[in-house]
């Protein structure tokens, strides 16, 4: 047998994904098991994602983890899910060999960093990329070439979708183990190359109530939420997988904005009622509505998860004239430069008919700025040494 390594680092990255049929409620607390399947679109790396380093060794005497350069608790139940189920695959994949031939590095403890290339705090979902990375990252680390989907989504739901680039569908699944509850790929990032995703920043306040306790108090109080589930997400998964494969944005856009209004439903019927959409929120989603209407058709779409944000798809041609809608709306209030992130977007004229179909009084600093971003791939593997998060000695590097 091949001598153990005293030693082993991997990092990786892993996206942010956006539902677009959202994922609302569970049936099994513990597996994370949903109330009904989703949809959801892979953000581009390159403006949003984590990074993980997870490192084994012989002289680790416990695990570990850094969170944004802050050590937390590796005790959190979540974190001790995916660990647990890492090392049950790698031990099974293992004894599939020779039950006496366990490597010693499935007993090495691991020291876990991650960080995260966006603001945590700005409401942008950090627990599906984070948990997919980290999954995706120990199953590097141990060996496991298995399918993540569970361990990632004992992590968070939504991270199972994060491991594949494109379109994803987390698939519900029958059994009580939650063994056929899993993402797949739809179509890959290169499917629909003119989409394109703006992220309205609204707010950087922590939200109220959280998804967690927000999904329980609806699955035992909204009669809405359970008719969604059981009497509408069905035929919408079918006709948003169709519009995706056929790039028809008229049928996609509609739906993303009807479903994100469902959701958000939901969460009204929801006893106490649960609000996360703000006045800024509503004031986008009417911008979007007078948008399309003074073109005559659907060319930009909304989608808000739990919390302010709005996120937008639209096409290549119309992402200029849109941001400039948005900044007459919302005039910038002094970051006018750091006003938009990602990808460059050239400025352009609004046109005075546009303006007077707009026609809303400008909120100024109502959007604190926007994330220009497309459809990416899934988690990679970064293979250069420097790109490590942790140093030979298991410990953060220093930060430059």
């Amino acid at each position: 047998m091949a001598s153990e390594k005293p030693y082993l680092a991997v990092t990786c990255t892993a996206p942010v994904n956006i539902a677009v049929i959202k994922y609302w409620g569970k049936r099994d607390e513990e597996l994370i098991l949903p109330i009904n399947s989703s949809l959801s679109v892979t953000l581009h790396q390159d403006q949003l994602k984590t990074t993980t380093t997870a490192v084994i060794s012989k002289d680790f005497t416990e695990d570990r983890i850094w969170l944004n350069g802050r050590e937390e608790d590796i005790g959190q139940p979540r974190i001790q899910a995916c660990l647990r189920e890492i090392r049950r695959l790698a031990r099974k994949r293992r004894s599939g060999d020779e039950e006496d031939q366990l490597p010693l590095s499935l007993n090495y403890k691991v020291h876990v960093a991650s960080v995260n290339n966006f603001p945590t705090a700005a409401g942008l979902a950090s627990s599906a990329s984070g948990y997919a990375c980290l999954a995706y990252a120990l199953a590097r680390v141990y060996g496991v070439e298995s399918d993540l989907s569970e361990v990632a989504r004992r992590g968070s739901g939504s991270a199972c979708r994060s491991l594949y680039g494109g379109f994803v569908e987390w698939q519900m699944g029958e059994q009580a183990d939650g063994k056929d509850s899993i993402a797949r790929q739809v179509a890959p990032e290169s499917h629909w190359p003119e989409l394109r995703v703006l992220i309205l920043v609204v707010s950087a306040e922590k939200k109220l109530t959280g998804s967690t306790v927000g999904m329980q108090t609806s699955v035992k109080t909204s009669p809405l939420l359970k008719f969604r589930a059981e009497a509408v997400v069905p035929a919408r998964m079918a006709e948003m997988i169709r519009y995706v494969k056929e790039r028809n944005f008229q049928g996609f856009g509609q739906l993303t904005m009807k479903d994100s209004n469902q959701f958000h439903a939901t969460c009204l019927d929801t006893f106490p009622p649960i609000s996360y959409l703000n006045d800024t929120s509503r004031r986008i989603i009417h911008l979007v509505h007078r948008f399309n209407a003074h073109h005559g058709q659907t060319k930009v779409a909304y989608t808000f998860d739990a919390g302010p944000n709005a996120v937008i798809f639209t096409r290549d041609n119309t992402v200029a004239e849109f941001v400039a809608a948005v900044r007459h709306s919302f005039p910038p209030e002094s970051n006018g430069d750091k006003f938009l992130k990602g990808l460059p977007v050239k400025p352009a004229p609004l046109s005075d008919e546009l303006k007077a179909a707009l026609g809303m009084d400008p909120t100024p600093g109502g959007i604190k700025y926007i994330i220009a971003t497309q459809v990416g791939p899934g988690p990679q593997v970064l293979d250069h040494p420097h790109a490590h998060l942790l140093g030979p000695d298991g410990l953060p590097k220093p930060t430059v």
